[in-house]
């Protein structure tokens, strides 16, 4: 080819370019506020771990390590207790005593949501999960388990961000 040739499929190139950028010119931005206004999710995203309880308050969870046991990751640990029957913490024999993330290990796959057999492990939608202290990334059940009043009905995440 000769120079003539090439400056041809240069300006053409520039050309192209230019009008691929003008088109985009008078459309309107999308922009988010966002601490005051969170991008939306899409309805099948896999955010932070919630454990769910039932409409009276009582946990979901009765401790089988079934999620534990199914994550490729293994961050996750589960130690079960004895359920007291005159004081129950969840349905059945045993609870979760101690239930804890790793999220820093996690992959957020799901598969601790497939597996839990009573749907008490749920990944939410808040994605907000950055922190400059390691230790702040391991969750244990307390900063997992909805709210007494809110139960298992009412998940506050499926429309949106959350606490």
């Amino acid at each position: 080819m000769n120079i003539f040739t090439e400056s041809i499929a240069a300006a053409k190139a520039i050309l192209t370019g230019l009008q691929t950028t003008g088109s985009h010119v008078p459309r309107k931005p999308v922009t988010f506020q966002y601490p005051e206004q969170p991008k939306p999710v899409s309805p099948r995203f896999k955010g932070r771990h919630l454990l769910q309880r039932y409409e009276n308050g009582l946990e979901r969870c009765i401790g089988c390590s079934l999620c534990a046991a199914a994550c490729p990751a293994e961050a996750i640990y589960v130690e079960a207790a004895e359920n007291n029957p005159d004081d129950p913490i969840s349905y059945g024999e045993r609870y979760a005593k101690v239930y804890e993330i790793n999220l820093l290990r996690c992959i957020y796959c799901g598969f601790c949501e497939d597996a839990c057999p009573v749907d008490a492990v749920v990944m939410g939608k808040n994605y907000e999960l950055s922190n400059d202290d390691k230790s702040k990334f391991i969750i244990d059940k307390s900063t997992m388990l909805v709210p007494e009043d809110k139960g298992f009905g009412e998940n506050e995440y499926v429309g949106g961000m959350g606490f």
